[in-house]
């Protein structure tokens, strides 16, 4: 794990490549089929360009749309292993209803059955990581399904400007913060996709319940949560507020953030901040995940757990 994340920036040098392209219909409007880690470079496409029409389905099938709305869409199945059983499924229904398909995996059955039926796809690199620390050579696919030229090299960019010392030291700072504590990452509505990818990496590295939410929503009802007395102090105090604040929000929601953090401290939680920080949202985004996955890989080791491995998961899927 260490490794993959020092490593994280070469992913953005990746160069994706559609196969069996003159069977490739391109589009401006998009399905993306994907689960747990397979759906995060999607998210935080969004959240870099919010105009992108994309629409992240994490299920079984396909969203519930008239079959002429479906029709416009591209739809492509995405899953860093290429064996999720809800997006071969969701890929099978696409195929069925004859729509413009396209097929990212590093391999397994997603690609097999992509050879097997001439269909467009892209066959990422297997780097032998786990799909949430593959977000860079996902998201490079996904732009070149996409045709973001544009975005494809600033992107690349990322590859010579990310640096991942300074945010190992940030990251190793709020790992030891976060001792005994259950994190619970505030955001703006811009930023959700952000704060929930942060919550994955100390559920799946860490292996401990971690919870986000967004502002103004979370002033409507979870921080009354908060409203401790002498019967109710201990459950609070279980809780770390991690605040992923930018200076580019909205000025009244900067506001929300200095007033719950008054209305908290008062409540005596700890509390967290981690501005956003980089030349371009680029760098904002990708250096807040890289803290991140440092303190989540440095609270791992503090509790003695594997960051790489899942047990859980795999146990639920024999189960299942």
């Amino acid at each position: 794990m260490q490794e993959a994340i020092k490593n994280f920036p070469k992913q953005f040098s990746y160069q994706a490549k559609i196969e069996n392209k003159k069977y490739f219909k391109a589009s401006k409007d998009f399905i993306v089929l994907g689960m747990g880690g397979s759906h995060l470079a999607a998210d935080l496409l969004l959240a870099i360009k919010p105009e992108l029409n994309i629409h992240v389905h994490q299920d079984y099938g396909l969203p519930t749309w008239p079959l002429n709305k479906l029709k416009n869409y591209l739809v492509i199945a995405n899953s860093y292993s290429g064996n999720t059983e809800e997006v071969i499924d969701g890929l099978k229904l696409a195929l069925k209803n004859k729509l413009p398909v396209l097929v990212i995996a590093t391999g397994g059955k997603l690609i097999n059955i992509a050879k097997a039926k001439n269909l467009p796809y892209i066959q990422m690199p297997n780097w032998h990581i786990q799909p949430r620390q593959a977000i860079g050579l996902n998201l490079r696919a996904l732009l070149k399904a996409m045709n973001e030229n544009k975005m494809l090299k600033e992107s690349y960019d990322l590859s010579k400007t990310l640096k991942t010392a300074k945010q190992q030291k940030t990251g190793q700072k709020i790992a030891k913060q976060l001792s005994n504590q259950v994190p619970i990452i505030y955001a703006s509505r811009q930023n959700t996709c952000l704060a929930f990818t942060w919550k994955i990496k100390f559920n799946e590295n860490t292996k401990i319940p971690a919870f986000y939410n967004v502002m103004p929503e979370l002033n409507h009802n979870e921080m009354t949560g908060f409203d401790s007395n002498e019967w109710t102090k201990k459950l609070s105090h279980n809780f770390a507020i991690i605040y992923l604040e930018d200076k580019n929000d909205n000025p009244r929601l900067i506001k929300r953030f200095k007033v719950i953090k008054n209305l908290y401290k008062k409540e005596g939680l700890k509390q967290i901040t981690v501005p956003l920080r980089g030349k371009n949202r680029w760098q904002e985004i990708f250096s807040s995940l890289l803290i991140a996955d440092w303190a989540s890989f440095y609270l791992a080791e503090k509790y003695h757990r594997d960051p790489n491995s899942v047990p859980m998961v795999e146990k639920f899927k024999k189960m299942i």
